[in-house]
């Protein structure tokens, strides 16, 4: 208990210290190339990019620079080597060897999949198809809880400089807490308050995939032009008004971001989500994820290899059909560039 108790001090202050020392100072300074034709009310701060400004060694590192770069224009240009024709490209006998190498390995691993999948029962298929969907609202349902409550906090914070400096440490230490290390104490829970984990496993998938939209909205709200908010406020137009003609289009893209990141991460999680153990007792539910670690835990490989592809055809299918839609329309009807 100590030990982990010191591990998570020492977590919180790496990452504390690495936002105050790097990240910070570097959001502070891309603020200068912010297109912008009016100021931002209250521009963040960093103390520590103010005490290197301060520094008498960076000011003498920038004079050095700036008497080097003087005498290199001041020097007279050296003659072009001439680069023999002979090394401009690799022959092209050893780019095909390199291709035809690489569909020989290909067809190599196409042919042991399809071994390792010619004698599974047609009914573990269709097992694994429901189990794909299953997975697939847990995914889903866990990304709109976290759009919920992570949209309108991550307009709150990223819309004010105050808020952002004061939360987003905070923040960072939370999303950058490894969920796994919360799982038992979250199943404990679960099991006490006599959730099962067809519901739990959302909740476990919640834990870790919830920051990705959070930061994705935060950095959509950070880059909405003050001039055009200032422009709404001129206006006299409402809160709810702001939010659906200016907030949610900026942000829209970044949101889709945030969604296919925690979906991508929702996916991962299932794997430990819908398959875990408890107290000696193994808790499963139906679900890829849970087909995935069983098969692994057994040592059935062609369960195993059947279960992976199918998890990744479902997670491809969607990622074509649905986030690409996403993003065309974020590129094409929310963006503040076009």
């Amino acid at each position: 208990t100590d030990a982990m108790a010191m591990a998570v001090l020492a977590m919180v202050l790496m990452i504390v210290g690495l936002d105050q020392l790097l990240w910070r100072p570097v959001v502070v300074w891309a603020q200068r190339f912010r297109v912008e034709e009016t100021a931002a009310a209250e521009a963040s701060r960093s103390w520590f990019l103010d005490l290197l400004r301060r520094s008498v060694v960076i000011r003498r590192l920038g004079r050095w620079r700036k008497a080097r770069a003087r005498r290199r224009r001041a020097a007279p240009a050296a003659p072009a080597r001439a680069v023999p024709r002979g090394i401009v490209k690799p022959p092209a006998a050893l780019a095909a060897v390199a291709l035809w190498s690489l569909l020989a390995l290909l067809a190599w691993g196409g042919l042991r999949l399809l071994h390792l999948l010619a004698h599974l029962p047609a009914a573990y298929w269709a097992a694994l198809g429901a189990a794909g969907l299953a997975t697939l609202a847990r995914v889903l349902v866990s990304t709109l809880i976290g759009t919920a409550w992570a949209l309108p906090v991550g307009l709150a914070i990223g819309l004010s400089p105050r808020l952002s400096r004061l939360l987003q440490p905070v923040v960072q230490v939370m999303a950058s807490f490894p969920a796994p290390m919360l799982f038992p104490l979250a199943i404990a829970l679960l099991h006490a308050a006599g959730v099962g984990l067809g519901v739990g496993s959302i909740v476990l998938m919640l834990l870790g995939t919830q920051w990705y939209i959070l930061f994705n909205v935060i950095a959509g709200a950070s880059s909405v032009p003050s001039d055009l908010r200032e422009a709404m406020v001129a206006f006299r137009m409402s809160r709810r008004e702001r939010f659906w003609a200016l907030y949610l289009p900026a942000v829209f893209p970044y949101l889709v971001t945030g969604w296919v990141t925690a979906a991508g991460g929702a996916w991962n999680a299932s794997i430990v989500a819908e398959y875990v153990t408890y107290k000696g007792a193994t808790l499963a539910t139906r679900g890829l994820g849970a087909a995935v670690s069983q098969a692994a835990e057994h040592a059935q490989f062609p369960y195993l290899a059947a279960a992976v592809l199918v998890m990744s055809l479902v997670v491809v299918s969607f990622n074509r059909v649905v986030w690409r839609r996403c993003y065309e329309l974020a590129s094409t009807r929310f963006s503040l560039t076009r």
